[in-house]
């Protein structure tokens, strides 16, 4: 690390203590990490394994009016279920239990999931992909709110990290997946979200409830501050203040006094948003900024767009591997996706355009885990479901307006590559921001 870059607090081997009760070595362990992983990847799923069929699915409702327009709504109308959603979701998480959620989202999943395999009608199909989103939102807000229950410090920062780089693998996989059996017809592809029938058993019996009897429900967290919660039996549990001194609180005392976290809450989740922006820049765009520069063949462009997706997940495992607080690298890790956009925005070729795709995706790749961690270091246990649902829906609300204010900046400078080079301005300038409130 260069010597300029501040040195952040180090994660201790006191903050690898679960929050709850949970083994963290063996098969059991191995088990409910993967669920969680896989179930982190159903939304991913429901992103991009039918957009290689899109074309096979207009040419089958060209008759219907509006049908140009519709038939990518079934696309992007998960995405957008999931931003309005996921805070509600994370509500009830809160209130009905992470795990039961979680169970009958997944089940839900395969229901809405598979549907367009016996609907006619366009316009179903599109509803039945926004009730696809809906348990995407229940989903993928149990499955970040377990991983916060059940572990914390060092090994949290490390489970959100793999959760990015399953995600951004996934999304890979789940693409050419899509196209190789698409073209057994655009149905077919349909027929993987029945995949989740398998885990919603697997989750039943491999996921523990969290609990928050006070045993271990406590933990420090990855900035340095501490998390406290309250035990449920009415008994004290100690904690210590931001200001170092201790404090000791009854659960009632606290229950009393505490409210939800809006304003800590509310940077983090409006950086997120934007964050999301400069993550899916290079998934959503890359293949029309290559063919602004003359790439015509399909398999150069998943090339060039599979090596940015691995970059994205080394930047995922250099995150983990820093064992840094996130805070005091967040603007580093912009600079970094800013350079990258600033490479991209200039390139004349081919070569230099994948160099700063992959120097962007490093950056983002260590740019998710960082701002979710963060989030989940600013909440405790009664309120982590909530603030889980926020956070998911600023990140697909940043999802889902990416190609709009991208489309924007275009119609504004005149090309895609000046538009990406705005958005690294843009980048620049938070993370200048950034830096000097840290």
């Amino acid at each position: 690390m260069p010597a300029s870059v501040p040195q952040s607090p180090t994660l201790t081997d006191d903050d690898a203590t679960p929050a709850s009760p949970v083994a963290v070595a063996g098969p059991a362990h191995l088990l409910r990490v993967s669920l969680l992983m896989a179930g982190s990847c159903l939304p991913i799923l429901g992103a991009v394994l039918i957009a290689p069929v899109l074309p096979k699915m207009q040419d089958h409702f060209a008759a219907v009016p509006g049908a140009k327009a519709l038939v990518p709504l079934a696309l992007t109308v998960p995405a957008l279920a999931l931003a309005l959603l996921a805070p509600f979701a994370g509500v009830i998480v809160d209130r009905l239990g992470r795990r039961r959620l979680l169970i009958g989202a997944t089940l839900l999943y395969a229901v809405f999931g598979t549907a367009p395999l016996w609907l006619e009608s366009l316009g179903a199909i599109i509803a039945s992909r926004a009730l696809v989103g809906v348990a995407e939102a229940a989903i993928m807000t149990c499955c970040t709110t377990l991983i916060g229950d059940y572990y914390s410090g060092r090994q949290r920062v490390k489970y959100l990290a793999l959760q990015t780089m399953c995600a951004s693998a996934s999304a890979t996989v789940f693409f050419v997946l899509g196209g190789v059996v698409g073209a057994a017809g655009w149905r077919v592809p349909f027929w993987v979200y029945a995949v989740s029938l398998v885990l919603a058993p697997l989750m039943a019996s491999a996921l523990p409830a969290p609990t928050t009897d006070g045993t271990a429900v406590g933990g420090t967290a990855v900035d340095g501050t501490a998390v406290g919660s309250t035990a449920v039996d009415g008994t004290a549990v100690g904690s210590t203040a931001v200001d170092g001194t201790a404090a000791s609180v009854t659960a009632a005392g606290v229950e009393s006094r505490r409210g939800f976290p809006w304003r800590q809450l509310a940077g983090i989740c409006a950086l997120t948003f934007f964050g999301a922006m400069v993550f899916y820049t290079v998934p959503v765009e890359m293949a029309y900024l290559l063919d602004d520069l003359g790439v015509a063949s399909t398999g150069v462009i998943g090339l060039a767009t599979a090596v940015a997706s691995a970059a994205t997940v080394g930047g995922a495992v250099t995150f983990a591997r820093l064992k840094r607080a996130p805070g005091p690298l967040l603007p580093w890790v912009l600079a970094v996706c800013a350079v990258g956009f600033g490479v991209m925005a200039v390139a004349g070729n081919p070569a230099w355009l994948v160099v700063g795709a992959v120097v962007n995706c490093v950056g983002t790749g260590m740019l998710l885990p960082a701002l979710l961690t963060s989030a989940m270091s600013r909440l405790a246990f009664e309120d982590r479901g909530r603030g889980t649902g926020l956070w998911t829906a600023a990140f697909f609300g940043g999802e889902f307006v990416c190609p709009l204010v991208l489309l924007a900046l275009e119609s504004a400078t005149g090309t895609l590559a000046g538009a990406v080079g705005v958005l690294g301005l843009a980048t620049a300038l938070v993370a200048a921001a950034r830096g000097l409130r840290t």
